[in-house]
């Protein structure tokens, strides 16, 4: 009975979320199974997160449906000088809350994106200067020459410094310590869409911009979006095949057939830019929750050799998965440059040899230790992880699973608080220096197993600024092939994406899995 009453209310404010806003004439409703973290375009630097805002606010480079840079709040650029990138600003953009976009937005959002507490630092942070040479010219000044600064900047969003100064917001929100500021739920961008609504967890909402300035190019037919996220599996499959839904980002891997065959309903897949993987913290001298005390398993590249080969990706890829996703050996997908179907083998799936090698290591009866998993973020994220909590037990190794929203999730993560964890990497630029930058380099914001190597460190560094295209990709594939043989991290998956949409709706699906409602259109 209270199981019954508790599924009816949850439904009930699913169809009252999603039933917003009826008066509009083009509503485009859709889920998925989590929400964006903030509104802030530079606090989180994650993939649901950035389309979200990216719908609001807008980049100097962005990337089209099929992931090419092209312009967006720049029209053009070109490196004037080994080191100068010059920048010509789209001229009579405005907020949407009427402020004009100039030459000092640019300069106050880049250096507002180099902060301490900007989860894009990375991308931004060997960019010395930004020098203003008019209201419409931006030179972006290097430290040394960087030909793929232009793909670096497609997620670093244009705010304007006289809202954000206004509003107090001149430092971007330190989320990992739960801050609040008036940008996490308030927004003022140039991008096609304006926001109505936010209600966080609940439901946002956002309204087509009339002013904005592509819309000849794109001229899409939406008046209104609304986004409901829906954690319930179940619920997101029904609110769909109900018509409750036009757009279901993420159907549930056992449902997709059942969708397909659902009349007015398009399902569409593709393989994403994206690889799960499992991280360890190598780095620290002994694990907060593991039972072994005075030393770190982790440490040991037997030990993460074994965790690695105890893990049967086959059986993930078929049971789990349901045939939706591509075994991975490396963190980065392929259409990223510097991967190779080489570098992509995995390890053999060997628990005997395993164990072998946990006793070589000292772990004959193997250890304890916690896994902290998402379990509203990825492709059947909590459903792999107790998959790999079975296969490790084989082996001896006993894993406390802690399933938990992203939201709690992440910030184990950032505050690097987590022994044993699973994340996904996109890589927006398509290049695998973003990869590197990340969670390769010693200080990488999402390095958080403690990996440091002097020479993969100057490796990276090397590939930022390497002009000379054939030395710079020889140096990726040294730099994939280090990080590789030292098992800094257990790659699993590259994943596989499916998108379902009413047959009335034109939405093209994109490898990224973020949806540019730009492109929609209601038939």
């Amino acid at each position: 009975m209270r199981l019954t009453t508790l599924l009816a209310g949850a439904a009930l404010a699913v169809s009252v979320a999603l039933s917003s806003g009826a008066d509009a004439k083009n509503i485009l409703r859709w889920a998925s199974q989590g929400d964006a973290l903030t509104l802030d375009p530079m606090s989180q630097n994650e993939a649901p997160t950035n389309a979200m805002n990216l719908e609001i606010m807008e980049p100097l480079t962005k990337k089209n449906k099929d992931l090419k840079t092209e312009p967006a709040l720049a029209v053009s650029w070109e490196m004037v000088e080994p080191t100068v990138w010059r920048f010509k600003l789209r001229e009579g953009v405005r907020f949407h809350e009427g402020q004009p976009f100039t030459a000092d937005d640019v300069l106050f959002s880049i250096e507002r994106a180099q902060a301490k507490t900007s989860g894009f630092r990375e991308q931004v942070d060997k960019i010395r200067e930004v020098r203003k040479v008019d209201d419409y010219t931006v030179d972006l000044v290097t430290e040394q020459p960087n030909p793929i600064l232009p793909d670096q900047l497609v997620t670093i969003m244009m705010m304007s410094r006289s809202w954000a100064e206004e509003h107090g917001v001149v430092e971007p929100q330190d989320f990992s310590h739960k801050e609040e500021t008036y940008a996490v739920r308030h927004a003022n961008g140039t991008g096609p869409f304006k926001l109505k609504l936010r209600e966080p967890d609940i439901r946002t909402i956002l309204v087509k911009n009339e002013d904005w300035w592509g819309l000849e190019q794109w001229a899409h037919n939406v008046d209104e979006i609304v986004y409901t996220p829906i954690a319930n599996q179940a619920t997101r499959v029904a609110a769909l095949l109900s018509g409750e839904l036009d757009f279901l980002l993420d159907p549930p891997v056992q449902d997709i057939g059942r969708i397909r065959n659902a009349p007015g309903i398009d399902v569409q897949q593709v393989n994403q830019i994206r690889t799960i993987f499992f991280g360890l913290d190598q780095g620290v001298a002994e694990l907060r929750s593991s039972n072994i005390k005075g030393k770190n398993p982790f440490a040991d590249k037997r030990v993460r050799q074994a965790l690695y080969q105890a893990i049967d990706i086959d059986a993930i890829h078929q049971k789990v998965m349901r045939g939706a996703s591509v075994p991975a050996g490396i963190i980065t997908a392929p259409g990223v440059h510097g991967h190779t179907a080489e570098l992509d083998e995995r390890l053999p799936h060997d628990p005997e040899a395993a164990k072998l090698l946990l006793a070589e290591a000292g772990y004959p009866d193997g250890f304890e230790v916690k896994l902290d998993c998402p379990n509203d973020r990825y492709v059947n994220d909590e459903a792999i992880c107790q998959a790999v909590v079975g296969m490790l037990s084989r082996i001896g190794v006993k894993v406390n699973l802690d399933a938990q929203s992203k939201s709690l999730h992440f910030p184990k993560i950032q505050n690097r608080t987590s022994d044993f964890y699973m994340f996904g990497w996109g890589v927006p630029t398509l290049d695998s220096h973003f990869v590197f930058d990340f969670l390769y380099a010693s200080d990488g914001t999402w390095n958080a197993v403690g990996y440091a190597n002097p020479k993969v460190d100057g490796l990276i560094a090397a590939i930022e600024t390497q002009p000379d295209l054939e030395l710079r990709d020889r140096m990726i594939a040294e730099t994939w092939q280090i990080v590789k043989d030292e098992i800094a991290y257990l790659p699993l998956h590259h994943q596989v994406i499916t998108w379902a949409v009413r047959e009335n709706l034109e939405l093209p699906i994109i490898a990224n899995d973020s949806p540019q409602f730009r492109y929609a259109r209601f038939k």
